[in-house]
């Protein structure tokens, strides 16, 4: 099993321009740590991290965490951006080098990262932060859609069939999601996830604008997983995660994942800590012990992301382990795409079809 991991993980890191995959030596800690600040704020999605994994933390260090829920990693810059303090925080890959441009993250002193080592050497000194001296990969996993396949029309295989009027009323979209939104409906067009070409972009507003007919925000439901619109059958098809899936096909067997063929999107989470970070210490005490492999398989069996720590996979549930929508075949990414950065003008122009969709009427 660890094998076929390994060559799974080796074929979504090859989507990824990477600057290297050297092993940094890890270095030994300060002989006297400094004494533990009283909280430490961390800033994150809802329910990423399970309760009893901060609860331990507590117990162990005496220090309250602050659980901080954003609703787009959109919202968490705006939020660094205007000065809100945070001691850690949970960021897609694609945002880091623009944090770093701004100069909103911190180097990561490595020095008190101990547990650093436990990372994947393949998720290492990739292209968005070399050395990741600002960052310290989290959790991968990809974008599909999640079908209730006894309520679909015919058998679900592409981004396409969102667009399907067969499904008007029961299409599920993450609000919070604008990037991989816009990612999607560019695939389905046959265009690269990431394209920043002006006329492409305006096709796919077109396209995103004839789908609110079919239409609804999950988010206006739960933020945590699509299972519940799912389950009711308020939505048959949907853009959505692992979670999304694996919480619903708990009580229905119906609800499956597909990854489309005109491509999956892959996506990574990353520790980061923000520049003006209220407890310094603090923030890179909780970080080394969120790396701890107990700890880290405790998260993924909670939620059921692949984890970036390769020393925590000993730990992970053997049904994870084995489970195609957590690890999917490697055959099923063969046309995946990840999601990467943008530059400031194409950052501006997604920020306005994403605007100008949402103030749309449909038609």
């Amino acid at each position: 099993m660890s094998g076929q991991i390994s060559t799974l993980i080796t074929v979504v890191l090859a989507l990824l321009v990477s600057a290297g995959c050297n092993a940094a030596t890890p270095v030994s800690p300060a002989n006297t740590p400094p004494t533990p600040a009283n909280e430490v704020i961390f800033y994150n999605w809802e329910g990423d991290v399970p309760q009893p994994v901060l609860a331990a933390f507590t117990r162990e260090y005496g220090v309250n965490v602050t659980y901080v829920i954003y609703e787009s990693q959109e919202e968490a810059i705006e939020n660094m951006r205007a000065g809100q303090t945070y001691d850690l925080v949970i960021m897609e890959s694609r945002f880091v080098p623009l944090l770093i441009q701004e100069g909103l993250l911190a180097r990561i002193n490595r020095r008190n990262i101990p547990n650093f080592k436990n990372i994947s050497a393949n998720f290492r000194d990739l292209s968005y932060d070399p050395g990741n001296q600002y960052s310290v990969p989290y959790s991968w996993g990809t974008t599909g859609l999640v079908v209730r396949s006894d309520l679909a029309a015919q058998p679900v295989t592409s981004w396409a069939d969102l667009w399907d009027p067969r499904y008007a009323g029961k299409v599920g979209l993450w609000r919070g999601q604008p990037r991989e939104t816009i990612a999607l409906t560019l695939k389905s067009l046959g265009y690269s996830a990431n394209s920043e070409t002006p006329a492409e972009l305006e096709t796919a507003l077109q396209r995103l604008i004839q789908l609110k007919p079919n239409l609804i925000f999950l988010e206006e439901f739960d933020l945590e997983t699509s299972a519940g619109v799912m389950l009711s059958g308020q939505a048959v098809i949907s853009m959505g995660y692992a979670n999304d899936v694996l919480q619903g096909r708990a009580e229905n067997p119906a609800i499956t994942y597909v990854l489309p063929a005109e491509g999956a999107l892959v996506w990574g989470d990353n520790f980061v800590i923000p520049a003006n970070r209220p407890h310094p210490d603090t923030a890179e005490l909780f970080l080394n012990f969120l790396l701890r492999p107990e700890i880290s398989a405790q998260i993924v069996n909670q939620t059921h992301y692949a984890s970036a720590n390769q020393a925590a996979q000993q730990f992970v549930e053997t049904e994870i382990q084995v489970d195609p929508v957590i690890f999917p075949p490697d055959r099923d990414l063969k046309n995946a795409e990840i999601i990467l950065p943008l530059s400031a003008e194409g950052q501006e122009l997604y920020n306005n079809i994403w605007a100008r969709f949402l103030a749309a009427p449909s038609p």
